[in-house]
């Protein structure tokens, strides 16, 4: 039985260098998105910052504010959920043979 226990600790220590790993590259990645068509363009960092916001003229109506917040809003959401999306798929490449360790370690 100590045998087992020392691969499941080498295991779990090997498990956090990957996750500490990754976080770290997904912390330097960045995840576009756009709304109305292309005409807000919204960039996030892994980190869930806002890095940019780009505007076509076109959408720059002072008449119609109500409309240039929603599609802020619609597009640095998206890249939110792209970066989350991401972010999920990893952790759970990293976990996924976590299974037979013998009951939800994690």
């Amino acid at each position: 039985m100590p045998g087992n226990m020392n691969n499941l600790m080498k295991q779990a220590q090997r498990m956090q260098r990957q996750m500490e790993e990754r976080t770290k590259e997904m912390e330097e990645k960045e995840f576009e998105a756009s709304a109305g068509g292309g005409v807000v363009t919204v960039k996030v960092s892994g980190k869930k910052e806002v890095i940019s916001v780009k505007l076509s003229e076109e959408v720059v109506d002072p008449d119609d504010i109500e409309t240039l917040e929603d599609l802020i809003v619609a597009a640095t959401n998206e890249a939110l959920r792209k970066m989350d999306e991401e972010n999920t798929q990893m952790m759970q490449q990293l976990t996924g043979g976590l299974g037979g360790l013998g009951g939800g370690l994690f």
